[in-house]
């Protein structure tokens, strides 16, 4: 049995859906693994000794991943090497094919210079747009960028990108970690 954290940093609420979907992918092939899905922001309160595994994951808003999670690592770096552990990024560049990969997504490789964890296992996954849930500022600002990158900009757009067989995929190495 393994006692799997799972933390997630999120704008928007889609990283935590994709941690309650590892969490069910991983529950589904081994009914002894216990997982927790918690918040980056709570973690402080946590005792990280008492898992056997830690996963991150973490969304990108405007190209970067949220300072609450360069801090949590350098807080706790020691534990999180101490352990099988992975990390993944969900972001809207992440939608085309030569951007969805570790080794070729520019928001993965800006997180592996930045911080000097480096996670055993690592995903990409494609987030979501959902123009009416942002406040004015988001929808345009996420729109010019939509624009720019030649991606939905209509302010009805509701569209998620993510390959949830990836993500059960990845699900399943954390499993195996």
């Amino acid at each position: 049995m393994a006692k799997i954290l799972l933390l997630y940093s999120t704008v928007d609420g889609h990283t935590y859906k994709i941690c309650q979907r590892i969490k069910t992918v991983i529950e589904a092939e081994s009914a002894s693994d216990e997982v927790s899905v918690e918040t980056i922001d709570a973690a402080d309160d946590l005792d990280l000794e008492s898992f056997d595994k830690i996963v991150i994951g973490a969304s990108i808003r405007y190209g970067k991943h949220r300072p609450a999670v360069f801090r949590f690592i350098e807080q706790h770096l020691e534990v999180l090497e101490q352990r099988p552990n992975a990390f993944f990024t969900v972001n809207v560049v992440a939608r085309k094919p030569d951007k969805n990969r570790p080794h070729s997504n520019p928001y993965m490789q800006k997180f592996l210079q930045s911080t000097p964890w480096q996670p055993r296992l690592l995903g990409v996954f494609a987030g979501k747009i959902d123009y009416q849930r942002y406040g004015f500022l988001d929808r345009n600002m996420i729109r010019f960028i939509m624009w720019l990158t030649k991606g939905p900009t209509d302010p009805a757009t509701n569209i998620e990108f993510t390959l949830w067989s990836e993500v059960d995929a990845f699900a399943h190495q954390v499993a195996t970690l």
